[in-house]
């Protein structure tokens, strides 16, 4: 069983690793946003179950690092969308750009 449970880890990081890296640059920060939403989720379970009482130190002290890198994950993803949005706000000295119409118009 243990050998069946470390293959599909092994499995499951090697196809996360290759689907994240085919990813475009231009898709990666709001797909990290979405990923935040569910890693949240992921948090509040690893929550219920410390909470609910497990059995072992180990697994406590596995949880424990669980949530806490979890946290980390999640508040650092946040904060670098809210630095991606941030590009697409404008300054208040900032003019509109005139852009060449395309000549449909005309």
């Amino acid at each position: 069983m243990l050998v069946h449970n470390l293959a599909i880890l092994v499995l499951a990081g090697f196809i996360g690793f290759v689907v994240i890296s085919r990813v475009p640059t231009t898709l990666h920060t709001p797909l990290m946003s979405g990923t935040n939403a569910i890693h949240g989720i992921v948090l509040l379970g690893g929550l219920i179950v410390l909470g609910t009482g497990t059995e072992g130190v180990l697994n406590k002290i596995l949880l424990v690092l669980a949530i806490a890198l979890g946290t980390i994950n999640v508040v650092g993803g946040f904060l670098v969308t809210d630095r991606m949005l941030g590009m697409f706000k404008r300054r208040p000295g900032d003019r509109p750009v005139d852009r060449p119409s395309s000549g449909a118009d005309s």
